[in-house]
């Protein structure tokens, strides 16, 4: 009986991975400011941000959770939480 080969991910994926993670830190780091500063103001918009973060986050580790069950690699998973994250940042933006 043959011992399976266990698949190893190029160098450079790691390092793609990386990059990407470094900048997702940087892009979520600054929607927290933004909501920081409204949930400080507060009213009904902080309400329905803060209810909506939630639903979010929520749903966002679902999706997460499902690429990776199907297949998926981390840096579709990385890549997919930073598209949300810009939109976050961009929407916040507009006050």
């Amino acid at each position: 009986m043959r011992a399976r080969r266990r698949s190893r991910a190029k160098p450079a994926s790691w390092l793609a991975v990386s990059t990407d993670l470094a900048m997702l830190g940087v892009e979520a780091q600054m929607v927290i400011g933004q909501r920081m500063a409204m949930f400080m103001l507060g009213g009904p918009k902080a309400d329905k941000e803060a209810r909506l973060m939630v639903a979010e986050k929520v749903k966002a580790a679902s999706e997460a959770a499902a690429t990776i069950a199907l297949g998926g690699t981390p840096q579709k998973v990385v890549r997919d939480y930073r598209r949300k994250v810009r939109a976050n940042h961009k929407r916040l933006g507009k006050g």
